[in-house]
């Protein structure tokens, strides 16, 4: 269990540890562009050393250099060799997700499980339409739960639209699309984030995106390159809002990724009154980077819901916390697939606020948030969730006395160190 002391403030100048979502993909294409790709500021977490190990199983030589480098000796899109053991994905649905759609294009039988949590989340959404490809795939609940065992084959290209807007579906969609005989077209009903496009196009790809169509055609190769990999907004998302819900606070996050499919959370705290700005803005490898700098700014309510979900379902849970600490009330509508992540979220962090005091009550797809009542210290659940575990402890930071959260440890599944980082911020009374 981690205690966290509630502070009068945060100030300083801080970096987050690099994007998850773009540091899977490094790996992952890196395994297939053919020569080295060269990876600075890769995620030393749970997740996407899972991804490494997979593709290590697979033949890939990975070398991890001073501490956070990394280099990936690819072998092409058909050097990988068949795995002769599990391939585990531990708690990572990327992972396993976009390695399905990876696997469905090799000549090699493969199986691939992860943790209690993740063979409980739904794989039939990738599954079936890599099974319309031409791709064999077996496991429980008709190939809905893992342990799943893939054999991949002679894929053909299809027009398929997502039933809902999910970038790891449409990512393993267009991997397969890399193998596949014709176009594959994948169609979103909203657009989610785009890293796997923009890198794809980045190594040589000829995949192009038309609004809320992605189309890609098979390839020859994939060339190696260099990656820098910006600060992930979701684990800033976390310093964001404890800065504007702390009186006196103010920081400066460097070197963040700002991709627009990925800065709903910016949108809605900015609607919300919020004091942000980007400086320093640029381009790396495709992808935008700024300087996030906050203040502190008393928060109002306000409703997320629709398009702007996919661009921020990471960071509802803080969200949530924000919304406890805003004047009126806040309404969270359209994110029922918080149900089937790490752990049902809309769930964990209405029962973990309710427990600290909050005014929320859960629905079908989200939740209602009556702002503006004082917070009590309490001992509250993970759930083994890291975006859980971290929401709390910003809900913590505002209160006066000491919160208990249980299961700490999965916040290594995306940012380890938080809590030292966080120490480092602190401006204690």
């Amino acid at each position: 269990m981690m205690k966290i002391s509630g502070v009068n403030s945060i100030r300083g100048e801080l970096t987050v540890p690099g994007d998850k979502s773009i540091s899977h993909r490094t790996v992952m294409f890196g395994s297939l562009a053919d020569g080295i790709t060269e990876i600075k500021g890769f995620l030393m977490a749970e997740d996407c050393l899972r991804t490494v190990d997979c593709f290590r199983k697979m033949g890939i030589e990975i070398e991890i250099t001073c501490g956070k480098d990394v280099l990936v000796h690819g072998k092409g899109l058909y050097g990988l060799k068949k795995p002769q053991e599990l391939l585990y994905a531990g708690n990572s649905g990327t992972t396993m997700r976009l390695l399905l759609g990876i696997l469905a294009g090799q000549s090699f039988e493969a199986e691939i499980t992860g943790d209690n949590s993740l063979n409980k989340r739904p794989m039939a959404r990738v599954t079936t339409p890599l099974r319309l490809m031409g791709a064999e795939i077996e496991g429980r609940d008709d190939a809905n739960l893992a342990p799943l065992k893939i054999k991949g084959g002679q894929l053909k290209g299809i027009e398929y639209t997502l039933p809902v807007a999910s970038a790891q579906v449409k990512s393993a969609l267009l991997l397969a699309g890399l193998y596949a005989r014709g176009e594959t077209r994948v169609i979103e009903p909203y657009r989610s984030r785009n890293h796997t496009e923009l890198m794809l196009k980045h190594m040589g790809a000829n995949i192009n995106t038309d609004d809320k169509t992605v189309t890609i055609v098979r390839a020859n190769k994939l060339k190696a390159t260099a990656f820098c990999v910006p600060g992930d907004i979701s684990s800033a998302a976390y310093f964001i809002v404890a800065c504007c819900i702390l009186p006196g606070s103010s920081i400066t996050i460097k070197d963040v990724g700002v991709n627009s499919t990925r800065t709903g959370i910016l949108d809605v705290l900015n609607e919300m009154g919020a004091r942000i700005e980007l400086k320093n803005k640029r381009l790396k490898n495709g992808e935008p980077i700024a300087d996030i700098s906050v203040q502190h700014s008393p928060l109002k309510s306000t409703v997320i819901q629709g398009d702007i979900i996919p661009r921020l379902i990471d960071e509802i849970p803080v969200l949530a916390v924000a919304g406890v600490f805003a004047q009126g009330t806040t309404v969270v509508k359209d994110a029922a697939e918080l149900k089937v992540k790490e752990s049902n979220r809309i769930k964990s962090i209405v029962e973990g606020l309710k427990k600290m005091g909050a005014w929320i009550e859960e629905t079908s797809d989200g939740f209602v948030i009556r702002g503006g009542r004082e917070l009590h210290p309490a001992e509250v659940d993970s759930y083994g969730d890291h975006r859980i575990a971290m929401s709390l402890a910003v809900a913590a930071l505002k209160v006066r006395g000491v919160t208990g959260i249980k299961d700490w440890e999965c916040v290594n599944v995306s940012f380890p160190g938080f809590a030292e980082l966080l120490d480092k911020v602190k401006q204690k009374a």
